[in-house]
C-alpha cells in the first residue's frame, strides 16, 4: 500500500471501533488497564493467564500475521504475573511469557518481535516437569529500549534507559545506561547520564490533547481522500492515485 486512502472520518470511525472493542474484550482479560490505551488490530492480541497488569499511554501495533502474546502461566504458587509500566510501546510480534515474574519499567520501547520470558520451562535432566527450577524473574528498568527480534532470557534485569540491540540474546544483567549487543549480549557503548534524554511521556502531559492534535493530523494530511476513491483503490491499484 503506497498510502493511506481511506478518509479521515472513516480512519476516525474504526479507531472508535477499536476502542471500544479493547474496553469489551480486552480490558475484562485483564487485571489491570491504564488510561488512554491505543491498540492498533486488537484482534490480534493473544491473551492467557490472570496476572496481566499495563499502565497508561499504552501504544500497541499487532498486525494478523504478528500477534502480540502475553502469557501468564499459573503455577503452584499462584498466577504468575506481567506489569507493563505507563508510556510503553509494543510491536508487532513481541511475545512476554511469564511462569513467575516480568515486570517493564516506564517509557520500555519493544521492537518488532523482541521475545521476554523469565524461564526455560524444562529441566536439563526432567523434561517432564515444568517450571521449577528453570524459572527466575525478569525486570526492565524505566525507559529501556528492546531491539527487533532481539530476546532476554530468565533472571536478566536490565538498567534504566538502556538499549539491547536488534537480533540480541541477553542472558545476564545489563547496567543502567548502556548498549548491548550480541550472542550473548556484550556491552558496546555507554550512554551519557548527564545528557538530556526525550522519552515517550512526553508525548502524554496532556494525553486527551496529545489525541487532538493527532485527528487532526489527520484531517489535513487524508482531507483529499474519498470514500470512492479509497473502494477503487482497493479494487484496483494505480500509482497515480
Amino acid at each position: 500500500m503506497r498510502k493511506d486512502h481511506r478518509p479521515a472520518w472513516l480512519k476516525h470511525f474504526q479507531l472508535k471501533l477499536n476502542k471500544r472493542y479493547v474496553q469489551h474484550f480486552i480490558a475484562p482479560e485483564l487485571e489491570s488497564l491504564g488510561n488512554y490505551p491505543h491498540i492498533v488490530g486488537p484482534r490480534h492480541l493473544r491473551l492467557f493467564g490472570a496476572g496481566i497488569h499495563i499502565g497508561d499511554c499504552l501504544h500497541m501495533a499487532c498486525d494478523p500475521d504478528r500477534n502480540v502474546r502475553l502469557i501468564a502461566w499459573p503455577n503452584a504458587s499462584g498466577p504468575a504475573t506481567i506489569r507493563i509500566g505507563n508510556y510503553c510501546l509494543i510491536s508487532p510480534g513481541v511475545k512476554i511469557q511469564a511462569a513467575d515474574s516480568v515486570v517493564i519499567g516506564d517509557n520500555c520501547m519493544l521492537a518488532a518481535e523482541a521475545s521476554i520470558s523469565d524461564s526455560d520451562w524444562h529441566g536439563l535432566y526432567n523434561r517432564l516437569r515444568p517450571f521449577g527450577n528453570a524459572t527466575a524473574a525478569v525486570t526492565l528498568g524505566d525507559n529501556v529500549w528492546i531491539g527487533e527480534r532481539a530476546i532476554v532470557t530468565k533472571g536478566v534485569s536490565i538498567g534504566n534507559n538502556s538499549v539491547v540491540g536488534a537480533g540480541a540474546v541477553v542472558t545476564s544483567d545489563v547496567p543502567q545506561n548502556v548498549v548491548v549487543a550480541g550472542v550473548p549480549a556484550k556491552i558496546v557503548k555507554h550512554l551519557i547520564p548527564k545528557r538530556r534524554m526525550l522519552k515517550r511521556e512526553a508525548m502524554f502531559t496532556d494525553a486527551q490533547h496529545f489525541e487532538a492534535t493527532a485527528k487532526e493530523l489527520d484531517r489535513y494530511v487524508m482531507g483529499a481522500n474519498s470514500l470512492f476513491g479509497w473502494l477503487r483503490q482497493l479494487v484496483a491499484p494505480n500509482k497515480k492515485r
